[in-house]
């Protein structure tokens, strides 16, 4: 099931801003940055703001207007000298660019303390992720309800999939349970996986996979600090 374009996000670009021939594919790092602009961009849109300029925009990621300039180039969007860029349309591009501007549904395995919060975060809506669905094997945990969600036995997950059809899921269970459960996962034909477990996933075509390793991504923020402490 291929996931829908959202009503409230326009799902192609601006003709006038793309080219026909095919474009490069896109850097994980140039990626994880378009990531962040669409983040800002919602907040600027918020407050009223009707463009921004490189200058701007690098500020508040802390990279340089070039890189932001470079970045925005790669999605064929073009700014006006003296006024920046218009920030709804380029929402706009940045939300197809990452699929932003599509309909995702999205399961959640795991509801322990992260998988908690995870339930409770009200950003995911605004970036057109649906969680529709969660999964524990805790009995405590079945039958409870967090962030509008009743928790769901882990036993049920292949049934509820064929229910449900999400696109996406988040695990955030043990490193034990976590290459199991992404087996299931792919099996049912879920296409994406966000891997919070301390375990790094891998799987040959047909399913995309996020290693996401809390741990060292503070090992990452402790040697920043060591090499460039604050002034």
């Amino acid at each position: 099931m291929k996931p829908k374009p959202r009503s409230d996000i326009a799902a192609t670009r601006d003709p006038s801003s793309t080219s026909n021939s095919p474009r490069a594919p896109l850097a994980p790092a140039v990626v994880g940055r378009l990531g962040l602009y669409y983040r800002e961009l919602h907040r600027l849109l918020e407050t009223g703001r009707a463009s921004v300029n490189s200058v701007e925009l690098g500020k508040l990621l802390g990279v340089s207007p070039a890189v932001v300039r470079r970045d925005l180039h790669s999605l064929a969007a073009v700014g006006r000298r003296g006024v920046g860029y218009p920030v709804q349309s380029l929402i706009e591009t940045i939300g197809q660019t990452l699929g932003s501007g599509m309909h995702w549904r999205v399961i959640l395995l795991g509801v322990g303390s992260l998988g908690d919060a995870l339930l409770r975060y009200k950003g995911f809506d605004r970036l057109g992720f649906e969680l529709v669905a969660a999964f524990d094997a805790n009995p405590s945990k079945v039958g409870t309800m967090t962030g509008g969600i009743t928790v769901s036995d882990i036993a049920d997950l292949e049934t509820s999939i064929a229910q449900l059809r999400p696109e996406l899921a988040i695990l955030a269970v043990p490193a034990e349970q976590a290459m199991e459960l992404a087996t299931r996962l792919v099996a049912a034909r879920v296409t994406g996986i966000l891997n919070f477990a301390p375990i790094t996933l891998q799987f040959r075509g047909g399913v995309a996979i996020v290693n996401v390793d809390l741990a060292s991504e503070l090992q990452r923020l402790a040697f920043a600090v060591q090499h460039h402490p604050p002034a």
